[in-house]
């Protein structure tokens, strides 16, 4: 089968090499606009048949012939070009999955769901690390009870030599950082669907050394459909971000000030105080030249046997010093590339 990759960033190129871990897959091509990183990604993957293409994915009209034959198409691109995508996927008749992370991009993807029945073609949002790995285990642990009553999902890529005074960086989008850091958050209190904001409910997590003590907080996006499928079976259910401790409050500092505002600073330039943030976020936390760990539980109360009981799913995931890869990018990619085979 042939797969075509959308973004050969860290999370791009990561999946395009497990792509070819798979039997099935006996082509990958990946598209990018820009030129070095299709590159690098060509240097680096040496596990089949790769072809690269250097494009613009919101020009649709280049990109719909380098689409034609693709069984399954994968997005690592922002959120907000994933309903286009996924629709023009099913006008080629191909399967479309994505790694999610916006609420309302994935309910327009989901508006897609007769249109993909009719044809017998999935579209599956959020199927990267959160949403999609710990959505997935919540799920299989919901399963496990009699009556389940309460999930808690916690989940974050945090670096494993934090530097002040941040100790933070970004493994992906710093975009999507501050998504996830603005837009309203859902979650399931007393059996029904609810808001809460982002950076907030901060509670203390632990794990082994060398973390200890860390902080969680919501943020958005990470339960993607859960509230929707569970708001039946669970009283509570939410999700939160992992990070080192004094992130939530840093960034609440900084977003204070006004700089996640879409509002202009200049009319002259048109730069809005949040692409100043973002443009300051990537320049001094961003990329992937750094050693991470993901840390991750996934914990489910309920009555099983007429008992209270509870199932936990751990995981602490390492950077990949052979090959210098992120633990962000493995814990992403290998879900994404599983779903699209």
């Amino acid at each position: 089968m042939k797969v075509t990759v959308l973004g050969a960033g860290s999370i791009g190129a990561a999946v395009a090499e497990e792509l070819f871990a798979h039997d099935a897959v006996s082509q990958v091509q990946v598209c990018d606009r820009h030129a070095r990183t299709l590159q690098q990604l060509q240097e680096r993957v040496t596990g089949g048949p790769l072809r690269t293409f250097q494009l613009d994915a919101r020009d649709l009209g280049t990109l719909e012939p380098i689409l034609q034959g693709s069984e399954c198409i994968v997005s690592c691109l922002p959120p907000s070009l994933n309903p286009d995508l996924a629709e023009m996927a099913l006008d080629l008749d191909s399967h479309f999955c994505d790694l999610g992370g916006h609420d309302a991009a994935t309910e327009e993807e989901l508006a897609l769901a007769g249109q993909a029945r009719k044809k017998s073609r999935w579209i599956v949002p959020g199927c990267g690390l959160a949403p999609g790995l710990v959505n997935v285990l919540c799920l299989r642990a919901v399963e496990q009870f009699d009556n389940p009553e309460a999930a808690h999902l916690r989940v974050g890529d945090v670096p494993l030599h934090p530097q002040d005074p941040f100790r933070f960086r970004i493994s992906w989008s710093a975009e999507k950082i501050l998504d996830d850091y603005t837009n309203p958050v859902k979650l399931i209190e007393d059996g029904r669907i609810k808001g809460a904001d982002p950076l907030s409910r901060e509670e203390r997590i632990c794990f082994t050394d060398p973390f200890g003590a860390m902080e969680a907080f919501c943020t958005q996006g990470g339960l993607s459909t859960l509230t929707q499928v569970l708001q039946d079976q669970l009283d509570t259910l939410d999700h939160k971000t992992i990070r080192w401790p004094g992130h939530a409050h840093q960034m609440r500092f900084l977003l204070g000030l006004g700089f996640g505002e879409d509002r202009s600073i200049d009319v002259r330039t048109h730069l809005t105080y949040r692409d100043v943030l973002v443009r300051r976020l990537r320049q001094r936390l961003g990329g992937d030249d750094y050693e991470d760990a993901v840390l991750l539980r996934v914990l489910v109360r309920g009555q099983k046997d007429g008992q209270t009981r509870t199932l936990t799913y751990e995981m602490v995931e390492r950077y990949d010093t052979e090959r210098q890869r992120t633990a962000m990018a493995r814990c992403t990619a290998v879900p994404a590339a599983a779903v699209a085979v």
